[in-house]
């Protein structure tokens, strides 16, 4: 059954309080702060009908009333506004991810620090799965007479850097050779592919030149291993410790479930595809029966990549947590694809 106009406005008010506040809601509160126009008594009716169709209950005979987990997904997906963010949040946001501009992995972990430091939340990003990642580029940097550093970038954004060591003296002409027989080897190679025994077939058939190589290639094989494992950061863990008190019990499971990286990354990435806010036990995890996730995807090279996302123990502003979500996701990725065209 759809809902009035009016109804609407009543379930949006009551939500956007309790969710600002955690305190119930009463029809003196909805008649004074809310353009309704219509009397208490009315109001009261109303608010007897959403609870009686499940999207509202009272906590406590004389109190307001709260939304339930009914009551929120349907604000979530009709009636909440995702407004602009502040301009000066956004330019914190973006200066903080642009002093980090080194690597993937940097703005990756920074993302997650500035998403708990303006939420106060819990947050988590996490490079993009490797399923189907391929080498997009190698480059090979002297660090030494000896020494030189092979710098792997795969197609979903990922830099990895490995040093190797050679007996002869590097100079910039056997790099330049090293450049263009490796990238005409390996680009567009799945990772999971360049394995030691691939190596060794390669190696073979550079003829006297694999004499040169083979620290080198090792280099290569050991940095795509590197890029195949999904790694994932955290960021504010004490917010989700200080959540305490008769939440003590969720606490302890959402940690628990935040420290089997590979679970949480699987969540993540195989249920959203782009936004998504997942109250309670929505998620699927038990762990999560008491708490929100609001995750958004970064794009790579126009490709959905990997997840930022934000936790918390009850309720949290999802339309604040969501707009700083989609403008750090979409910075985070902007940024990553710049690093891959270098």
């Amino acid at each position: 059954m759809e809902l009035t106009q009016r109804k609407q406005k009543i379930l949006s008010a009551v939500a956007e309080s309790y969710l600002m506040t955690g305190e119930p809601v009463g029809s003196k509160f909805l008649q004074t702060e809310t353009d309704l126009n219509v009397s208490s008594a009315t109001i009261r009716n109303e608010l007897a009908e959403l609870s009686s169709m499940g999207y509202l209950e009272q906590p406590h005979t004389s109190a307001g009333r709260i939304p339930t987990v009914k009551g929120l997904r349907y604000y979530i997906d009709n009636l909440m506004e995702i407004k602009p963010l502040n301009p000066r949040v956004a330019s914190y946001i973006s200066n903080a991810l642009e002093s980090h501009f080194e690597a993937p992995e940097s703005i990756l972990s920074e993302a997650s620090k500035v998403v708990a430091t303006v939420t106060g939340l819990t947050a988590i990003s996490t490079t993009p799965p490797t399923d189907d990642a391929r080498v997009h580029r190698l480059h090979f940097v002297q660090t030494g007479r000896h020494t030189g550093m092979t710098v792997l970038i795969t197609s979903s954004g990922m830099i990895k850097t490995q040093l190797f060591r050679t007996e002869f003296v590097l100079t910039p002409e056997m790099l330049r050779v090293f450049d263009t027989a490796l990238n005409e080897c390996f680009a567009g190679m799945p990772l999971q592919n360049i394995t030691i025994p691939f190596i060794q077939t390669i190696a073979a058939s550079f003829g006297n030149l694999s004499l040169f190589m083979p620290s080198v290639l090792v280099s290569v094989s050991e940095g795509a291993q590197q890029a195949i494992k999904t790694q994932m950061n955290v960021s504010g863990m004490t917010n989700l410790m200080f959540s305490g008190g008769e939440y003590i019990s969720d606490v302890r499971g959402a940690v628990g479930l935040l420290s089997d990286r590979e679970r949480f990354s699987n969540l993540l990435h195989n249920k959203v595809s782009r936004n998504r806010i997942f109250i309670g036990d929505e998620s699927g995890e038990t762990e999560l029966r008491n708490c929100a996730l609001a995750v958004s995807r970064y794009d790579i090279a126009g490709r959905t990549a990997g997840a930022l996302a934000a936790m918390g123990i009850g309720r949290m502003d999802f339309a604040f947590v969501s707009a700083v979500l989609r403008y750090t996701a979409q910075k985070a990725g902007n940024l990553i694809d710049e690093l891959v065209e270098v």
